[in-house]
Order: structure tokens, then C-alpha cells, then sequence
């Protein structure tokens, strides 16, 4: 794995230097964006404060899963890491199948819109991992881990960053992917809106005697949705919202009692046979940046933006962001004065407001949709009277005719514009 090696002058102190762009977090999206910027001919710091794990195929599978969408896939085949990430451990599903009441039910394929499957169902670590593997192949990239942020302040070229390490770094443009408690975005004072909502998830590891699955499958329940993602080989990830009390309850079970919580309280279609592998939990929150740049500065991902899990479009949002920033960069980078006015026109530069904003415009309005569909998702199949409960399941039943809207949502679910 790579590791940068210190700068170190002959003093023994650190070196500053100048880079076009400084990335505070190194996940999935951090990572993916580092290569992106990298991919422009920009120069790139990358600071990651936690190494990622190597991949063995023995290893036990982590809790912490994405369904990666084609979309998704798309960006990280252009970044170079999609043919190593599909040779580590993965699922394609085909399938995915939402219900509250039985014979109540909406069912999506991959078939109905003539595509091989809906996207890959990955551990979180790999997809890092996989991006983490293309940094060598670009001399304009480092990567600065482990280390953290010290300190931040503006200056002359841009942001001047502080590193533990004693490293300052003057940047252009400072790039916060460092998740839902962003230090970037609290330095730049961006606020939030949003709220916690009460629950809690917990996601399960299990061990099943049926072959591998290529179908997700999710029903609603009063207390939250109880939901099946596909793992490699007789495995899958079970996912169980309820009230935050009732998970720390379930956290605090052996496997063998857990196993039959599920059993008593999950759908029937799940085969009872499996063992409990392992197992997480993390709290339900929104959380919504009131916007995503300042001078010099842009937030992206978790950063900017966490939601509502029930639809698993968390990482893919933040992939979109990537993208988006990427090519409103790539837009800026490549512009030229008019030369058919009398005066040249002065070209923006890449880092500017009216250019960050024009990465703002492209992501805020689709990322509060998707928020906000979730939350009214979230918010309808939560309350258990029963006219709105009969009107919901109606709804369900009718969402499953083969019709072009159904054509369009599937799309829009795989990331897909049309």
C-alpha cells in the first residue's frame, strides 16, 4: 500500500509546498475524487488519518456494505478501479422487491429494462481499496497516511493546510470528504439543517444454506424496515431499523439469541436456517450542508449531505458529487476567452466561486429530492393507521405494473439520467 514519504529539509523540518488541491478524507468518496482531480493534470495532496486493510479472500466479510449503482460503477470504471474491485469480493444484483403487506408488493428487475443487473452489492473497504490501488499510476497524487489535520487558515494561494505531522500545505482549493462530522466544513462555518430520527440500524452478518442471492428485498414494518442484501457465496447482510433503545437492546444479545430475534420478527421468506456472523449498528440522522463551497473550499459526500438509508443511496449520491465536481473542474479548466469579442473575456479560474458554485447547482437540488423522498417514504410507512396503511399498500401493488414511469424510476434508482 501506498504511504507518502516525508518531505524533510535539511534543518529536519517539515517542507512546505504548493498543490492545486488538498482532500481532507480518503474514503470512498475522498479517494475517488483525488483520482479524478489527479486525471485533469492537477496536483493533489490526499490526507487520510486511518491506513485501509489489504484483501484476502479468507477474510471475514465486514458489515459495513454499499449497493454500488451503474452509475456509480461507470465513474469508478473511469477512474480505473472497477475491473479491481469486481475481482474482489461482490454480488450483482438483479432484483429488488419493497412490500409492507403480503401480496401488497413492487418488484423491480434488471430485465425490464434490459440491463444485466441494477448494480453490485460491495463491502465498503474494497471500493476504497480498489481506488486506494490506482494511486500509483499518477505522479501528481500523494498520499499523506496516516496523519490528520492540525490546523487550517487561508492565505496568499488559496487554504494553507496544517497537518500533525508538522507538513503545511497551500492548496487552491480545499476538497472536506471527511464525513458526516467534517472538520472542513465546520472551519469554513457551513451550517446544516436536520435532525435525528430516533431510530437506529443494525446490520447483520449471516450465514445461510441457500446459494448466492441476486435479489434485495426490503418490507416496512410500524417500527422500520427489515431488509435483505445478497453477500458472496451463502452469505447475506440483514438490516433491522428500529427504535434506538430496541437495537442497543438486540447489540447487546449473543449471536444465538439475535438469530432468533430475527427469526421471530423478520419476513418468512427469510430461510431460518443461517447462523449471525457479526454484527453493527450507527444511528439514523439527516444532516444537509446549507450549501457545499466557500471561497477556496468545497465539501462533498457525508460532508455535505447524510441520508436516510432505506434506499441504500448514500455513497451513490456522493459518487455523483464526485462526478459532478470532476467535470465542472474539467468544464473550467478547458475554457477560453471569446476571441470574436473586441476585448478578451477574462478566464475564470478553476478554483473561483462562480465556478464551485456551478458544482453546487448541479448536486444541491438532487440531493434534497432524494433526501426528501426518503424522509416522506420514512415518514408514510411509519404511521400504522389503517386508511393510510390500505392507501400505501394500494400504491405499492400499483407501482409494480410494468408501465414507463416504472421504467424511469428503476432508471433514476441505477443513477441513470434516461
Amino acid at each position: 500500500m501506498l504511504i507518502h514519504t516525508w518531505f524533510i529539509n535539511k534543518e529536519g523540518a517539515m517542507k512546505s509546498h504548493q498543490q492545486d488541491v488538498v482532500i481532507i478524507g480518503g474514503g470512498m468518496v475522498g479517494a475517488a475524487t483525488a483520482i479524478g482531480i489527479a486525471q485533469l493534470g492537477l496536483s493533489v495532496t490526499l490526507v487520510e488519518a486511518y491506513q485501509v486493510k489489504e484483501y484476502e479472500e479468507n477474510q471475514p466479510l465486514d458489515v459495513r456494505v454499499s449497493a454500488i449503482s451503474v452509475a456509480s460503477e461507470q465513474l469508478l470504471d473511469k477512474l480505473g478501479a472497477l475491473s479491481s474491485l469486481l475481482s474482489m469480493r461482490n454480488v450483482a444484483y438483479k432484483g429488488l422487491e419493497t412490500w409492507e403487506l403480503d401480496g401488497f408488493i413492487t418488484q423491480f428487475h434488471s430485465d425490464q429494462i434490459g440491463a444485466t443487473h441494477l448494480g453490485h452489492i460491495v463491502e465498503n473497504r474494497l471500493v476504497q481499496l480498489s481506488l486506494w490501488q490506482e494511486f500509483t499510476k499518477y505522479d501528481n497524487l500523494r498520499l499523506c497516511c496516516p496523519n490528520k489535520v492540525a490546523s487550517l487558515n487561508y492565505c496568499e494561494q488559496g487554504i494553507e493546510v496544517t497537518l500533525e505531522s508538522g507538513e503545511q500545505i497551500s492548496a487552491h482549493l480545499l476538497v472536506g470528504a471527511d464525513g458526516a462530522n467534517s472538520q472542513v466544513r465546520q472551519w469554513a462555518n457551513i451550517g446544516i439543517t436536520g435532525w435525528n430520527y430516533g431510530q437506529s440500524a443494525m446490520l447483520i452478518n449471516i450465514e445461510t444454506e441457500c446459494d448466492e442471492q441476486d435479489v434485495t428485498w426490503q418490507q416496512f414494518t410500524p417500527k422500520g424496515p427489515r431488509s435483505l442484501l445478497p453477500l458472496p457465496g451463502k452469505n447475506a447482510s440483514l438490516v433491522w431499523y428500529d427504535e434506538a433503545s430496541r437495537i442497543a437492546q438486540l447489540s447487546g444479545l449473543n449471536n444465538l439469541a439475535l438469530a432468533e430475534q430475527i427469526r421471530a420478527h423478520f419476513p418468512a421468506r427469510l430461510d431460518p436456517n443461517f447462523t449471525v456472523l457479526d454484527k453493527g449498528s450507527f444511528p439514523l440522522t439527516r444532516r444537509h450542508a446549507q450549501q457545499y463551497y466557500k471561497d477556496n473550499l468545497v465539501i462533498l459526500g457525508d460532508a455535505a449531505h447524510t441520508i436516510n438509508p432505506l434506499a441504500g443511496q448514500g455513497v451513490n449520491l456522493g459518487f455523483k458529487d464526485v462526478a459532478a465536481l470532476i467535470e465542472t473542474i474539467e468544464a473550467a479548466l478547458n475554457q477560453k476567452p471569446d476571441e470574436q469579442e473586441q476585448e478578451l473575456q477574462e478566464v475564470e479560474p478553476w478554483w473561483s466561486n462562480k465556478v464551485l458554485k456551478g458544482y453546487q447547482s448541479k448536486r444541491y437540488k438532487d440531493n434534497q429530492l432524494m433526501m426528501s423522498t426518503m424522509d416522506l417514504f420514512y415518514a408514510s410507512f411509519s404511521n400504522d393507521l389503517l386508511p393510510l396503511k390500505l392507501m400505501r399498500n394500494c400504491a405499492l401493488k400499483l407501482a409494480n405494473i410494468d408501465s414507463p414511469i416504472k421504467k424511469q424510476v428503476l432508471k433514476y434508482a441505477m443513477g441513470l439520467k434516461s
